[in-house]
């Protein structure tokens, strides 16, 4: 029997190259992932690094439909991230592209691997509101006041 289809909220992130043009080759190639669906994308909003330096930050957030397990779909994740020329040489180093599992369903799950819903993903505007604009039911007033004081601009 096939698994349920499973509602992902993804977000993506780059502040290197050509960074509007990495996200949207990384949400075509969501959009292939194996028994994935590519449901809704956000605008991009643009941000100043949020405890991290180097340049402005472009960022989107995706929906997705799939059957994937959660950490199958994060070494998908991985792997756009890698194609991306995706590098790791310090904690929030400026990036290529940068794919976090936001949403995965109701799940909860925390793992060394994988931590879902994403820890910090309510102390960031450039989550929140772009996440509000597809979902606006999974953001709540209350949060979007906590994040109002950092500067996001949509594209």
């Amino acid at each position: 029997m096939a698994r349920e289809l499973v509602n992902v909220y993804a977000g993506l992130g780059a502040n290197l190259g050509h960074a509007r043009q990495s996200i949207d080759s990384a949400i075509l190639a969501l959009g292939k992932l194996p028994e994935t669906l590519l449901v809704g994308r956000s605008s991009f909003y643009q941000s100043a690094p949020f405890q991290a330096d180097g340049p402005d930050y472009t960022n989107a957030v995706v929906h997705l439909r799939t059957r994937l397990n959660a950490i199958d779909l994060l070494r998908a994740f991985q792997s756009v991230e890698d194609l991306a020329g995706r590098e790791r040489p310090y904690h929030n180093a400026p990036r290529t592209l940068d794919i976090d599992l936001l949403l995965y369903g109701d799940g909860n799950i925390q793992s060394p691997e994988l931590q879902v819903p994403h820890p910090r993903m309510h102390e960031r505007a450039f989550v929140l509101l772009p996440l509000s604009e597809l979902a606006p039911e999974l953001v709540t007033t209350d949060e979007l006041r906590g994040v109002q004081d950092q500067v996001v601009n949509r594209l």
